[in-house]
């Protein structure tokens, strides 16, 4: 069926952003609530925005709610895992759901759920930032609104959008950033208008270059994404799961 991709992703995937009412009762009071919380800790806060796949505009109804992204000054002298546990401390009283992922402090409110990841900046002069590590206690350098940058500018959001349905159908943990890093890279050369058949394309690569494809964090050289949040075993079924896929007769066997 042509234009299939086109069809499947109209079933899932979310309109860029977040609409008013989500804005009004989701994301103005965990502003208020972050504002509040880097003034009693003394932290220079100088943004919060929106981020991840609802900021790129790759957001699915299947996926995470909401990600937003916590700028702190590179004035603050406080260390990255004192910001991160005081974090979880304060939403710990807030959110009927708090825990730590990491990265981020994933918190249950107004009935959605949202991560927050707070992030220092390096210096004034660009947007690098670093996040602290909590499941290795260290910390880790990127960029944000570069990662933002590179998804919306690649032409590739249908696929991009398909490939986390086709995760989402298959059961595979594929993060999502090594995802679309993976996509961007595997249809650098196809057309940007031939969704069904750059699909078909994208899934030929995951089957021959998932468990070996090197993808660099492009905000940080010295951080290699397909080494550090994928297990060999699962490039294994993703690498498996495209073969299945690839010699399947009709797509709603492929993406449901």
């Amino acid at each position: 069926m042509a234009n299939y991709i086109e069809q499947i992703n109209k079933k899932y995937q979310h309109t860029a952003g977040i609409d008013k009412l989500t804005k009004e009762k989701i994301f103005d009071p965990l502003e208020q609530h972050i504002t509040s919380w880097a003034y009693r800790n003394h932290y220079s806060l100088t943004d919060v925005k929106l981020s991840g796949s609802r900021a790129k505009g790759t957001a699915i109804s299947s996926g995470s709610d909401m990600d937003i992204f916590i700028y702190l000054s590179s004035s603050n002298t406080e260390t990255l895992k004192n910001i991160y546990n005081s974090l979880f401390d304060f939403f710990s009283s807030k959110a009927t759901v708090c825990v730590k992922q990491d990265v981020s402090i994933g918190v249950r409110f107004g009935g959605m759920n949202v991560d927050l990841i707070p992030g220092q900046r390096q210096s004034d002069y660009h947007g690098d930032h670093s996040l602290y590590k909590s499941k290795e206690d260290t910390w880790i350098q990127t960029n944000i609104d570069k990662h933002i940058n590179i998804v919306k500018n690649s032409n590739l959001i249908p696929e991009i959008v398909a490939a986390k349905i086709w995760r989402h159908c298959h059961r595979l943990l594929f993060p999502s950033i090594f995802l679309e890093l993976v996509t961007i890279e595997a249809l650098k050369q196809k057309t940007t208008t031939e969704h069904d058949k750059n699909f078909m394309s994208l899934l030929g690569y995951l089957k021959d270059n998932i468990q070996t494809v090197r993808i660099i964090d492009p905000a940080n050289p010295n951080n290699i994404i397909s080494d550090d949040i994928v297990t060999t075993g699962e490039k294994r079924k993703i690498a498996n799961a495209a073969k299945e896929s690839r010699i399947k007769k009709y797509w709603k066997e492929i993406l449901w």
